[in-house]
């Protein structure tokens, strides 16, 4: 059965005991691999390896040995409870293995935990778990996390009445930084209010987050914005060499300039459309939108938002064969120059 996203956030957040097992694959190997541990400690709780309750197979282990998974869903532990046999980077060439231990599942069995990379629609692997009732197939996309997935990790994280400007941070953080580091950004928030009875504010965010891919961001946004195309560049590939999605990019670039169109579009001027951010902006980086806005009108703004989307769209296409983030250089650029010639 193949999950929607909204089916496939509920069941990593509650798997169904009673089923045979799923396939979660997707590009990006690590938010792959964060689904696959919510959903395991979801369905065998803390100390599923210690109790022997989860069976760990790779793909060369299949190959060499296809009917090993057989005799692991069969195999009954000493311990009570849900068990898995789990399958790692698995590909069409371990289908037969799967699809046998698929069809010798029965009730009371160990699951099939299966992971893979990007599969194509026509991969035997994605037809047996979509084909079939009593399996589940969930594809894990390179998107932001919706509002529901960031709640539920907060509330793993422990973070509990989280304000309205704390959560608009957080989601910006959600877009900017890959999936792993956003996870570890909010386990150290959660270590850093360890015992504090404040509520959680702006700046204890701030001040666990990491500097160098939000300065980065930070950078490339306000040459952009000022329209220096010559430094692009060089701060792009500081973001490729941390690791930065074109996506992430895409976004971050998206959200500062519907900032620039909110305070321009705002019908009291300048200074009121400033007062209206959330979370409120002070100081220095006031300053510095104000003068950015001073460069944009009001529709080359809403040209600039277009660009953005169309290029945002085109990197999340399945037809797209360009080089991502060169496709995102291209669009900074063009960009930057329109902003460097109204500036001059």
């Amino acid at each position: 059965m193949k999950l929607s996203t909204r089916d496939a956030a509920k069941y990593f957040q509650n798997p169904d005991p009673e089923g045979a097992g799923v396939l979660i694959y997707g590009e990006d190997a690590m938010r792959v691999a964060l689904k696959r541990a919510e959903a395991l400690k979801a369905l065998l709780g803390e100390n599923a390896d210690a109790e022997m309750r989860l069976t760990r197979f790779s793909r060369a282990d299949l190959s060499c040995s296809p009917g090993a998974l057989v005799d692991a869903i069969r195999t009954v532990g000493f311990f009570p409870g849900s068990r898995v046999a789990l399958v790692e980077d698995a590909t069409d060439q371990v289908h037969s293995a799967i699809e046998a231990a698929a069809k010798e599942w029965k009730h009371g069995d160990a699951q099939i935990f299966v992971t893979a990379g990007q599969l194509r629609p026509a991969s035997k692997l994605r037809k047996l778990f979509e084909n079939q009732n009593n399996l589940r197939a969930a594809a894990i996309y390179d998107n932001p996390p919706t509002k529901d997935e960031l709640q539920h990790a907060f509330e793993l994280a422990g973070l509990k009445d989280i304000d309205q400007d704390c959560t608009t941070l957080l989601v910006d953080y959600s877009r900017e930084l890959g999936p792993g580091d956003f996870q570890q950004l909010l386990k150290k928030i959660a270590i850093f209010k360890l015992g504090d009875e404040q509520p959680l504010s702006v700046e204890d965010i701030v001040v666990c987050a990491p500097e160098s891919i939000e300065a980065a961001l930070d950078d490339l946004l306000n040459i952009v914005a000022e329209g220096r195309p010559k430094d692009i560049t060089l701060v792009l590939h500081r973001l490729i060499a941390q690791g930065t999605n074109p996506v992430a990019i895409c976004i971050a670039v998206l959200r500062h300039f519907r900032t620039l169109y909110s305070i321009a579009a705002d019908p009291k001027g300048l200074s009121s459309g400033l007062s209206q951010l959330k979370p409120p902006v002070f100081g220095f980086r006031r300053d510095r939108l104000a003068r950015q806005v001073q460069i944009w009108r009001n529709e080359m703004l809403e040209a600039a938002l277009h660009s953005i989307i169309d290029t945002d769209l085109t990197l999340r296409s399945a037809s797209q064969t360009a080089p991502a983030m060169a496709l995102v250089e291209r669009t900074l650029i063009r960009l930057a120059m329109i902003g460097q010639r109204k500036n001059s």
